[in-house]
């Protein structure tokens, strides 16, 4: 039984401070679980963690978080960021481990945090923001967990049943609106 509409939103202003990540932790960890989508929350708290350090290390100024529900079965979470700079996988490439030593894989030093967004995300994208309209300039990467009872698509099938490491789906949306939802409205 659910206490409260299925659709709801949280957003949350960070300042560029280096507990900002741990912040965004709690926070995501608090709402998640108050809204009973337990089965996402470890994923979702990860994944949040990674937008919201990303955004400290490479964007000048402060960062927001957005956290809602689309549907009651799928969570969106998303960072707002000053940086117009969209990384990979959001820009449609894809982040890929090279060989270090024969039978081992490495990534970069950065790079890595957005490598668990292809890995663990149900649905991933981007959204690059300007001018007075919008009120932000920047952007705002955006993931989805999806909850495995949850229905999404035409056959009833979960999202990203099996194409992915993790039964994640590797689909991007970036660079514009999505068709479902604009970012920061409704």
């Amino acid at each position: 039984m659910q206490t409260v509409s299925p659709h709801w939103a949280y957003t949350l202003q960070l300042p560029p401070d280096p507990r900002a990540p741990g912040i965004a932790r709690g926070t995501v960890r608090s709402v998640v679980r108050a809204h009973r989508m337990d089965e996402v929350a470890d994923t979702a708290e990860l994944l949040a963690s990674e937008l919201v350090t990303n955004a400290y290390r490479h964007a000048p100024g402060p960062s927001a978080l957005r956290i809602r529900a689309l549907e009651p079965h799928r969570l969106r979470v998303g960072v707002w960021d000053s940086s117009p700079e969209i990384p990979p996988p959001f820009n449609g490439g894809l982040l890929t481990p090279s060989p270090s030593a024969p039978g081992t894989e490495a990534l970069p030093e950065c790079g890595r945090g957005l490598r668990l967004v292809q890995l663990y995300a149900d649905d991933w994208g981007a959204y690059r923001l300007g001018g007075e309209r919008s009120g932000h300039r920047g952007k705002l990467l955006w993931v989805e967990c999806v909850l495995k009872g949850g229905q999404d698509g035409p056959a009833g099938q979960v999202r990203g049943a099996a194409s992915a490491p993790g039964g994640r789906s590797r689909k991007t949306s970036t660079g514009s609106s999505n068709s479902r939802t604009k970012p920061w409205r409704s």
